[in-house]
């Protein structure tokens, strides 16, 4: 009797789960070493320098980034990363609107190459209408590892 109201529970419980909304997070590179990872859920990518920006760098020293709430164009020109060696310009991989910049980065620009990819990221940009196009004119990781390979061989 037990085991047959408890199987009536766990069914009962079955049926009233809602399904598991599955958040899809696209990690996409340009050939400037900016990378994006995308939330389709969000419509909200959070963009970094790649790991091997970082390196080519050296020791980050300053971050220029752009203003929350500013609006970005693809492969626009929205910041700087300065070095010990080089500064370089950071480009949008996707358009939309600036929604958030890491603050930390304005003390610590070194977190940058401690974490690229993690607590160094730059901004998050909410997408704009193109942003599937967008991101399918990006590299996926293979493509960017071999572009990298490539720079290497140069």
């Amino acid at each position: 009797m037990l085991a047959r109201v408890a199987s009536r529970s766990l069914a009962a419980s079955a049926r009233l789960r809602l399904p598991l909304a599955r958040t899809i997070v696209t990690k996409k590179y340009t050939k400037e070493h900016e990378l994006i990872a995308y939330d389709s859920d969000t419509r909200t990518g959070t963009m970094s320098i790649s790991d091997y920006a970082q390196k080519s760098l050296g020791q980050v020293a300053f971050v220029e980034l752009p203003s929350v709430g500013a609006d970005v164009a693809q492969e626009e020109n929205i910041g700087t990363v300065e070095s010990t060696k080089a500064a370089s310009d950071i480009y949008a991989p996707i358009s939309g609107k600036v929604v958030a910049i890491n603050e930390e980065l304005s003390s610590n620009p070194g977190l940058i190459n401690k974490d690229p990819e993690g607590a160094g990221w730059l901004v998050k940009i909410e997408a704009g209408s193109s942003v599937e196009k967008e991101l399918d004119a990006l590299l996926t990781e293979e493509e960017y590892t071999a572009h990298c390979e490539s720079e290497d061989a140069h």
